[in-house]
């Protein structure tokens, strides 16, 4: 994924895209954060694979999203950005393939556990433990 601070660092989404597909050539899809229409049309433009309408309200991500599936209908159209559970039904339509959450890996709650052995790695008195089993043939 190239995000807002490769794009600036590469000089541009057409630059940054270039010198990944230099790097990588087309064997992996690129995801770039758009936050413009524009910048997701150059984008497509320049060879993204997916795009991502980054922090757009729902009225204008539709409309982003009808402008980028007319011009490339090929391409992956993905809403990120604000998006909740109460609020993603208004995110969703015909022109968004995608819809991401970051509350899904932001927020949830850890569980604390534990994997501790109760009495360790004794050999019971029957086979060899594997690791440590020696064939007549290795010795």
């Amino acid at each position: 994924m190239l995000k807002d601070n490769h794009i600036w660092a590469m000089g541009g989404v057409k630059k940054a895209l270039q010198a990944l597909h230099t790097l990588a050539g087309r064997t992996i899809k690129v995801e770039v954060e758009c936050r413009s229409v524009e910048e997701a049309l150059e984008a497509a433009e320049a060879g993204a694979d997916i795009i991502m309408l980054d922090n757009f309200t729902a009225e204008l991500l539709h409309r982003g999203a009808l402008t980028v599936k007319t011009a490339f209908p090929g391409i992956v159209v993905e809403a990120s950005g604000g998006i909740s559970p109460r609020n993603f039904l208004q995110f969703l339509g015909p022109h968004v393939d995608m819809v991401s959450m970051g509350c899904l890996t932001q927020g949830p709650p850890s569980v604390d556990f534990s994997l501790k052995l109760a009495k360790g790695l004794k050999n019971d008195g029957g086979l060899p433990h594997p690791c440590s089993a020696v064939s007549s043939e290795d010795q």
